[in-house]
């Protein structure tokens, strides 16, 4: 049963207000509408968005999963700042206990921001998490983040 914390940045010419307001505000809003293929809704199934709310994610049919719940445990919108943990659903593959993320926003370059995400794996007992299992988690988090970020370039004055 241990646990296995990754670190990963994703480089964008968006402003950090604009991603924290898109990925985390307004995830429920945005993201199934852009990832319509995999997203079919997001909605919350306790709370409004603060602190302790609970967002149910349902996947497509073409998705290999049902649904994940995740848990808002922190959100600080002056930092752009947020810490979430992705506690049930088929996402955690029968494998996992949770996985807890921190997503945080910062400005780089001229406008554009990096987006800092930290993964934390907690394995149920008796489990070893293998690399491919995590690297899939990783690819489907920068995709999400690629395509928000190609909607907000081209969408100039969404979430300013």
């Amino acid at each position: 049963m241990g646990v296995t914390k990754i670190g990963q940045k994703f480089i964008t010419q968006v402003p950090p207000e604009r991603m924290f307001k898109a990925l985390i505000l307004d995830s429920h809003n945005i993201v199934p509408k852009l990832m319509f293929s995999s997203i079919k809704s997001i909605e919350f199934v306790e709370g409004e968005g603060e602190v302790g709310s609970i967002k149910q994610i349902n996947f497509t049919e073409a998705s290999p999963f049902k649904y994940a719940k995740h848990r808002i445990d922190m959100l600080d919108k002056e930092a752009l700042m947020c810490k979430y943990t992705l506690f049930e659903g088929d996402a955690l593959m029968d494998k996992l206990e949770y996985v807890s993320y921190e997503v945080q926003f910062e400005g780089y370059g001229r406008g554009g921001c990096v987006c800092k995400l930290t993964s934390e794996y907690k394995a149920k007992e008796g489990i070893q998490i293998k690399e491919e299992d995590i690297e899939h988690g990783k690819d489907r988090a920068i995709g999400m983040y690629e395509v928000l970020e190609a909607y907000l370039m081209a969408h100039p004055k969404a979430y300013s």
